[in-house]
């Protein structure tokens, strides 16, 4: 089987625990007003590669990784390719690689056939790194162009089925950067019992000539990123500092 792969990064720091693999997957449901990667949101733009191969190339990597390391799935939206996501993490586990995706959730649903797969997937996965664009159903349809009502259900059933994932939340001034909608995001972490980290991502403009590049309109041109000042007090709302068991571990 092959899928759709936009890019590798050998040595990521920043997308899961450890030194990671990260393999970009192509396509994407979400539009994403804060979007750094748009070139990702074509799946037909990526290269085809097959499982093996990816695999092969990761396992060169394998000695820097050392007791926490391993492969991140990223995107793009990974979970667009599930069959191919299946086989990929299937090998990494026979070749006893650390899995870790990296999603938003839109494409989640319990509808069959697609459910069976994602819990077979669950059997080969470790961890998650799950967004929460925007805790309002209203403000997410805005930012992103989908609802959150499928991805609110992950969260609920990565908790049923105790998965372990970490929290992002990208903080968007005019957006996402609002004490009521943080507090009810904080509210909403608060019933899971699965989380094991959460994380204050501020925006940032890097994107910009990636979309001029390919001649789309940036759509936050007017927006800078957050304070400093209004960082901590999102960390503060949604309690950060409280979801540290990897650090304590490390310790």
């Amino acid at each position: 089987m092959q899928g759709y792969i936009h890019s590798i990064e050998s040595f990521g720091s920043v997308d899961g625990p450890g030194l990671r693999y990260i393999i970009f997957f192509a396509g994407c449901p979400l539009r994403c007003k804060f979007c750094h990667n748009p070139d990702t949101w074509d799946i037909k733009q990526g290269t085809l590669r097959s499982a093996d191969d990816l695999i092969q190339e990761a396992l060169s990597c394998k000695s820097y990784w050392g007791k926490y390391g391993g492969i991140t799935v990223s995107g793009g939206e990974p979970l667009v390719q599930l069959d191919f996501l299946l086989e990929l993490f299937t090998i990494a586990k026979q070749e006893g690689i650390n899995t870790c995706i990296d999603t938003a959730g839109a494409p989640f649903t319990r509808n069959e056939t697609w459910f069976n797969k994602f819990n077979a997937l669950m059997e080969k996965t470790d961890l998650l790194l799950m967004d929460i664009k925007h805790i309002n159903n209203e403000e997410h349809v805005k930012l992103t162009g989908k609802a959150n009502d499928n991805i609110i259900d992950m969260f609920h059933y990565l908790d049923e089925i105790k998965k372990p994932i970490w929290i992002r939340h990208v903080l968007v001034p005019g957006i996402s950067d609002n004490d009521e909608y943080l507090t009810q995001t904080r509210d909403f972490i608060r019933s899971l019992h699965n989380v094991e980290r959460v994380e204050i991502l501020p925006y940032h403009t890097l994107g910009i000539l990636k979309y001029q590049k390919l001649g789309l309109p940036y759509p936050l041109e007017n927006v800078d990123s957050p304070s400093k000042e209004r960082v901590e007090n999102a960390r503060r709302i949604l309690e950060c500092e409280k979801y540290s068991a990897w650090e304590k571990e490390l310790k």
